[in-house]
This record gives structure tokens, C-alpha cells and sequence, in this order.
């Protein structure tokens, strides 16, 4: 896929995705690096920057085949952020931000991954990243203080810090239906999309999953397909994007300051210049609550997710703005049957990620469009031409998967990691990650995690939690070397608080309630709900990490 060209052509001239450095040993060149980031993506781009320019050897391991991270990946039909361009991306260098102007409120993937692309040829980061190579092990050495990583290239290197940029939504679902191998037309995943061109024109076309990549194929897909089929299970609560062109005047003042509005990004719950309700429903009169529920859809986005400071603590407030929801929902769908069954009934709005739409109701006014309700017609299997429920069979030419992701610890447990004592970093999360301030747990030395679980994470911008992030660890790994220490570690006493602290801020949430991937719920025992992020809102979070300095952590 190549980028998108601005109007000129002069912004757009990054190496187009997916070229790959070379991948060979340079002559003479170690193997042993202060530093080891695996992930290629918004924060091992940075994190690569930073330690290099911290005069620290850096090598970055990255599975694909270029930059990009889920941006690399995802190149689904319709795929887009779902934040603010001028937000979603780099604060860290005035030039950088003020030379790249975003075409869109919400930028296209291919906008993005060109983005991505130009940081790192900007920067000259390409000679230390390694693509096509996954980690496939990373134990820790006690007597050396170091990490010795293995690839799937079968070569290793050693590492005194080890720094997973892998996201906290990177390891897909993978499809787990039986039946799918002898099904003779083509599949492919929005979280995998192939690098080749998928042609839907004209065909019949089945989309399975409903969450926001599902949401964002099908108003596409169904432009050019002969039919399409999508298989909802659960219905989510979706608000209009609104999309349209930058706010080229917003993106001027950020620019004019940006050391200010990063502080002011700190200072806001989600890192961005969404603007939330700031007063409970209580302030207002019924027939004010609509013109604020009215004014928040027209200005679309995730604003929505907190019309009212009580939205997500009163049940009775939620149940307000999730009928105003509802209510567009039958408005839009002309067909009432299909508009109820699109209505969420099962969760409070918010308290799973709200997802943002351009058409994606409006499709299923369309002939070409039916919604296949998964709660009456659960899939049994698939077929040589299609997908068979238990109530009819569905021939189809192109099943397009959009099933998510194995949240927070899929790609942790997926590399390998081991510490001294042959334990991987989530053998002692079975009631919930346990982390300190979401970047470190106990146990391993010298192990980072960007955004990781008991941080904002996901409930934030993460190119902004990731810089915060990286420049955190930037400050351990100096402090470290400061006072002529090699490990550095969270002390339990330390995790404990911490992992105390994220429960606290959560429990009086309605989402800490409701089964999602943001919720670890202890089945096997007492069914306690554990809130995986941390949800005190980002800027109260950037005051903690800040107040807390080293503390609960042992440099030895």
C-alpha cells in the first residue's frame, strides 16, 4: 500500500510501508546493546529516538515487515483513528509537528502509516530497527544483568534493558470457527489485512464482529459488494465521527506553542482536546439535558463518552444518554426490527470502548445490507460456499473477520520472557496484571512495558502515553547509571500499593462492572472484577507517576 500524497506532494515522501531496513549484521557490529525495544510501532519509534539521542545503543526488533505497529496491520477498508489528528501524534519535536499537516479530523491508515513511515526517515531510525524478525525468548541473565534474546531468525543478542513498545491491543483474535478450512472462498482479518488488494466489488460479502474495525468496513464494503451479511453478537453503542477536514486553526495554535499544549494534554483525562461535560445531569433541566445530548452528537466523537461528569457513576444518568442513543439509532434505521436489535441493551454506554462511525447505521437502509443477529443465529460452522446458523445457510465469496484483539498481555506472553527464576512477567497476574505504574512488575529487572496494564493505557491518546512513558523510562535508565547501579526493579511492597491505588479509582465505575476486555474477572473464585487500566484519568495519573518519583523501586 502506498501513502496517500498531499496536494503538493512535498509531506508524503517517506519510504512507502513496509520497507524493510536491511536486516543483515553490519561488519563488526555488536550484538550486545544497552537497550533492546520490541515493536516498531507509535511508541518504538519514539522510544528508539529517545535512547539514542540518551547516547544509549539501541536495536528495535519488530515482527512485520515495517513501521507502523497497528497501523502496519490494520488496513482494513475504512480503517481510521478515532482521536484527533493533531492530537494523535508526535509532541515531541516543534519541527516535526508544525512540517506534517493532517488532511482529516481523523486520519485514514494510510495517512497514518505515512506519518509513521516519515518519523522514522526523518530521524534517521530505520539503521537501528530489524523487521521481519520476531522475539521468540528474552531471559534474564542474574550474573551478566542482562537479557539474552532470541529471534525467529535464529540469531541473539543481549540487552541490559528490555522495553516492550507492543502495544496493548496487538495480538490478534485469530478465527476459531469450525469449518473454516473447507471454506473455498477467500477470508482475510481487519487486524491482519493482506498486503495484496482484496476485491469485494460485486461479491457476497459476510463481516463477523461488530466492534470498531467491524463498524468501519461495513459502510465500504457495502458501496461495491453484492450483498453484504454482517454477523453481530453483541450490538455496541456507536456515535457519529464527523468527520471532515482538519481544524487547521486548533492545529496552528497547538503548534505555535507545543511545549504548552503538551502540558496541557497532561492536564487532561484522556490526553486530548476532546472536550467533555464538566457538570452532573442534576444541573440541568430535562429539556436542557437534550439540547446538551443534541449539541454533543452534532459535534460527534468521543466527547460523547462523558456528555455528563455522572455519566459513568449514576446508572440512572447512563440510562439517559443511552436512550438519547438508542432513539438515533430507530431514527436512522428504517427497518424497526433491525434498528432494536442494533440498540445496545446488555452494558451502560462507556463502559465498553464507544466506537465512532461514518455511516455505519445508515448502511443497513441499504438493499445490499442485512444485520444477522448471532444471539438467534449463533454460527455452527463454515462451508465449502459459505457460513451455516442455526437457521439458514449464508453462501458468501469473501468472509472478512473482525474480532479483536488478546488484550494487554498477547504479545507479553507471546515473546518469551523469562526471568531468573524460569517465571514468565504474567505467572503472578491469575487475579489481575499486578504492575507498577503500568510500566514495570516484580521480579523482572531492567523490564519495561509502554502503556501497559495499571496505566491509562487504552482509556487514553496513546501516542501521548507513549511519550510519557519512554521519557519516564529515559529517567530510570539515567538515574540507574547516575548512582552506578545495573538493576532496577519495582519492590512488592511498591507493585502492591500501586496495583491498591488502580483498584481504588475504579470502584466506583458502572464500567468496572461489565464484562470486557478491560475487566479481569476471577471466575474460578470469589468472581471479583478487576479494572485492568488505570482509570483515574491520565492527568491525575501523570500527578501520581510524578508525586511517587522512585519510590517502590529497589536500584541495586
Amino acid at each position: 500500500m502506498t501513502p496517500s500524497s498531499g496536494e503538493d506532494g512535498s509531506q508524503r515522501d517517506s519510504v512507502a510501508a513496509g520497507s524493510p531496513a536491511d536486516d543483515t549484521e553490519m561488519p563488526g557490529e555488536s550484538p550486545h546493546f544497552d537497550v533492546v525495544v520490541v515493536g516498531a510501532g507509535i511508541g518504538g519509534i519514539y522510544a528508539t529516538y529517545k535512547f539514542r539521542e540518551q547516547g544509549l545503543s539501541v536495536r528495535c526488533i519488530e515482527g512485520a515487515g515495517g513501521v507502523g505497529g497497528v497501523w502496519y496491520h490494520n488496513r482494513y477498508p475504512g480503517a481510521r483513528v478515532d482521536v484527533d489528528s493533531f492530537d494523535y501524534c508526535y509532541y515531541f519535536s516543534e519541527d516535526l509537528y508544525r512540517d506534517w499537516e493532517w488532511s482529516e479530523r481523523y486520519a485514514a491508515q494510510p495517512e497514518l502509516l505515512a506519518y509513521l513511515n516519515h518519523v522514522t526517515d526523518r530521524f534517521d531510525l530505520r539503521q537501528h530497527m530489524r523487521f521481519d524478525t520476531w522475539v521468540t525468548g528474552a531471559e534474564w541473565n542474574s550474573d551478566q544483568h542482562r537479557y539474552v534474546i532470541t529471534t525467529s531468525r535464529g540469531d541473539r543478542c543481549t540487552a541490559q534493558f528490555l522495553v516492550m513498545a507492543t502495544g496493548m491491543l496487538s495480538a490478534a483474535r485469530t478465527p476459531d470457527f469450525s469449518g473454516l478450512e473447507d471454506f473455498e472462498g477467500e477470508w482475510v482479518q481487519t487486524s491482519h489485512w493482506p498486503d495484496h488488494p482484496v476485491d469485494w466489488a460485486g461479491k457476497r460479502v459476510a463481516v463477523i464482529g461488530t466492534g470498531s474495525s467491524g463498524v468501519q468496513t461495513v459502510p465500504v464494503v457495502a458501496e461495491d459488494a453484492r450483498h453484504v451479511h454482517v454477523f453481530q453478537r453483541t450490538p455496541n453503542y456507536s456515535v457519529p465521527a464527523r468527520n471532515g477536514p482538519m481544524d487547521a486553526a486548533t492545529w496552528r495554535e497547538i503548534a505555535s506553542d507545543l511545549d504548552k499544549a503538551r502540558q496541557d494534554l497532561y492536564g487532561h483525562a484522556g490526553a486530548t482536546h476532546i472536550v467533555y461535560g464538566d457538570e452532573p445531569a442534576s444541573r440541568f433541566t430535562a429539556d436542557e439535558r437534550i439540547e446538551v445530548l443534541e449539541q454533543f452528537w452534532r459535534d460527534g466523537g468521543h466527547g460523547f463518552g462523558r456528555v455528563f461528569s455522572d455519566q459513568g457513576l449514576d446508572a440512572d444518568v447512563n440510562d439517559l444518554v443511552a436512550d438519547f442513543v438508542r432513539d438515533k439509532i430507530r431514527s436512522t434505521v428504517d427497518d424497526p426490527e433491525t434498528a432494536e436489535r442494533l440498540c445496545p441493551w446488555d452494558h451502560p454506554i462507556g463502559t465498553r470502548r464507544l466506537v465512532l462511525d461514518i455511516g455505519y447505521y445508515e448502511s443497513f437502509n441499504r438493499d445490499n445490507v442485512t444485520l444477522v443477529d448471532a444471539r438467534d443465529e449463533a454460527i455452527e460452522h463454515l462451508t465449502a460456499t459459505g457460513i451455516q446458523t442455526s437457521g439458514r445457510h449464508y453462501e458468501v465469496d469473501l468472509i472478512i473477520f473482525a474480532l479483536g484483539f488478546h488484550a494487554f498481555t498477547g504479545a507479553i506472553d507471546r515473546a518469551g520472557i523469562r526471568n531468573d527464576q524460569g517465571a514468565s512477567p504474567t505467572d503472578h497476574w491469575d487475579r489481575g496484571p499486578r504492575t507498577f505504574l503500568g510500566v514495570m512488575t516484580a521480579g523482572f529487572p531492567n523490564f519495561f512495558m509502554l502503556t501497559g496494564p495499571g496505566s491509562p493505557s487504552v482509556l487514553a491518546n496513546m501516542t501521548i502515553g507513549n511519550e510519557f512513558h519512554v521519557d519516564w523510562v529515559a529517567q530510570v535508565i539515567e538515574h540507574l547509571r547516575t548512582e552506578g547501579k545495573s538493576m532496577v526493579e519495582p519492590t512488592a511492597e511498591g507493585e502492591a500499593a500501586w496495583v491498591a491505588e488502580v483498584a481504588a479509582v475504579s470502584d466506583r465505575l458502572l464500567r468496572r462492572r461489565v464484562r470486557n476486555y478491560m475487566v479481569h474477572i476471577n471466575d474460578d473464585d470469589d468472581d471479583e472484577f478487576v479494572f485492568i487500566p488505570y482509570a483515574g484519568g491520565f492527568n491525575r495519573y501523570v500527578e501520581r507517576v510524578e508525586s511517587i518519583g522512585y519510590d517502590g523501586l529497589s536500584f541495586r
